[in-house]
């Protein structure tokens, strides 16, 4: 009572936060929160052969859609579940998200098909998409000033971790049985329903007076999805069969009405004023290209391990593993760098081309016969570096030049850019891929994509130059405290 009586007032920054001990729950709890949500984005990559056989043989290109509807989801209601949990209670946002996410993962775990899987999974992300801006906002709010900048970066960073241990944890549960995949879920979140009700204050200062618009949401998942749609049944369809064209023209119009949308709306998806916030916008587009190069990259890996040299999914959990390493040191090194003063563009940019290293690497080196330390090992370890660097520093860079107050949206709309980004870049892996019946049929749609990796990790780079915030270093920045 004495936390809710202290956090409970009229103002978008709290003057009279918790004690140190309780804010260091908070966090843990509302970190955890994050992770899990992005934990899903990637847990299931190592699981994708065992449910494709599980599930009646299904082809890669309908697989994806386990990946993509997840990702869809969840950036199309980021934002505006973030608001509607402004109007009527964070707190009550988050604990609706833990709940809808908890029980979603529970139906994934007892689908009796592959597109129940993927219904089941739409309901997963509109969970993760309630709880994860949920969580930034009450940390904001719940974090005194000197500390808030590290707060912010524990939380950015679990992205990054989810990102790289998602595999490893995937492959690590597969060997039970894919269902664990889901049901590891259950106790996570309802330990955090619990935590968050003990620990967690809820914080009301009067934001979100207006409705957000979820007509724009739902239009921004329809273009995406077509979008999706279009790239990865164009092999199967042919480029101009009806049913592709048709996709790409929903996804044409689907994108003029969106920004119709957005221009006019009192309250859009993505507000046109954060936009002109020079660091955000560069930040934007930098998650955007990464993600692209970064969902692409991780599933080809996994397919090549499983698919070429016929790894179970341990071996391929295993396999992954130095990479995840290498992302927590440089993420720290990362730090300590931005505290020094390298720009957070640059920073962000060699992590890219680390990137485009590691897999310029892996593709001139790879053959038919299992080679891992001599073929892979350094690849991985250069790709892990470059996220380590790169995607830290993208995401806390996006909000360093932003008000407090619009903080937690900043944040959601980089996620949304993350998300869309993955979309595409997974279509793409498939569309390219397809279904090789030889190995050298495989080697050089393997050899294709990584190449298409490269240089998306490269135009990653480029971007990532402009996003510099004008108030320092975007990891040794304070976020700054608005009225």
């Amino acid at each position: 009572m004495e936390i809710q009586s202290q956090l409970s007032v009229e103002s978008a920054v709290p003057s009279d936060p918790p004690g140190r001990v309780r804010q260091g729950r908070v966090l843990l709890v509302l970190s955890a929160a994050a992770f899990m949500a992005s934990l899903d984005l990637f847990i299931v990559n190592v699981a994708f052969d065992t449910i494709g056989r599980d599930l009646g043989n299904a082809s890669l290109s309908d697989l994806s859609w386990v990946l993509n509807a997840y990702a869809i989801v969840y950036a199309a209601l980021l934002v505006p579940l973030g608001r509607l949990a402004d109007r009527y209670g964070r707190k009550e946002g988050l604990l609706i998200g833990l709940v809808v996410f908890t029980l979603a993962s529970a139906a994934c775990a007892v689908s009796p098909g592959l597109w129940w899987l993927v219904a089941f999974r739409m309901l997963q992300a509109a969970g993760a998409a309630a709880l994860t801006p949920t969580s930034l906002s009450l940390l904001l709010r719940a974090t005194d000033p000197q500390h808030r900048g590290h707060a912010v970066r524990v939380w950015a960073a679990t992205g990054a971790l989810a990102a790289a241990v998602g595999p490893v944890v995937g492959g690590l549960l597969v060997h039970l049985a894919w269902q664990w995949v889901f049901l590891v879920n259950i106790p996570i979140g309802a330990a955090a329903v619990i935590a968050t009700l003990a620990w967690v204050p809820d914080v009301r200062d009067g934001g979100g007076d207006r409705v957000p618009d979820l007509l724009g949401a739902a239009v921004l998942a329809l273009t995406v999805g077509a979008l999706a749609l279009g790239v990865v049944k164009g092999p199967d369809w042919g480029w101009s069969d009806a049913r592709c064209l048709t996709a790409f023209a929903v996804t044409v119009v689907g994108s003029l009405l969106f920004v119709a949308r957005t221009s006019r709306h009192p309250s859009p998806v993505v507000s046109p004023a954060l936009l002109r916030v020079r660091t955000f916008a560069w930040s934007n587009a930098a998650s955007f290209v990464f993600s692209m190069s970064f969902g692409a990259g991780l599933l080809s890996t996994i397919l090549w391990f499983q698919e070429v040299w016929g790894y179970g999914a341990v071996r391929t959990g295993l396999a992954i593993a130095p990479g995840p390493v290498t992302v927590q040191l440089t993420a720290y090194a990362g730090t300590r760098l931005a505290r020094r003063g390298v720009p957070a563009g640059r920073l962000a940019a060699l992590g890219c081309l680390l990137i485009a290293a590691g897999y310029t690497s892996i593709l001139a080196q790879v053959g038919a016969e299992p080679h891992w330390v001599r073929e892979m090992l350094a690849g991985q370890v250069l790709v892990g570096a470059g996220v380590g660097f790169a995607l830290p520093t993208i995401l806390a860079s996006g909000t360093a030049d932003l008000p407090a107050q619009a903080t937690a949206t900043g944040s959601a709309v980089m996620n949304m850019s993350r998300q869309i980004g993955t979309v595409l870049g997974v279509a793409v892996l498939v569309a390219v891929l397809g279904a090789p019946a030889t190995y050298a049929a495989a080697h050089d749609a393997f050899t294709l994509a990584w190449v298409l990796v490269v240089g998306a990790a490269l135009a990653a780079a480029s971007v990532a130059l402009g996003m510099t915030p004008r108030r320092g270093p975007a990891l040794a920045v304070e976020p700054p405290v608005g009225p």
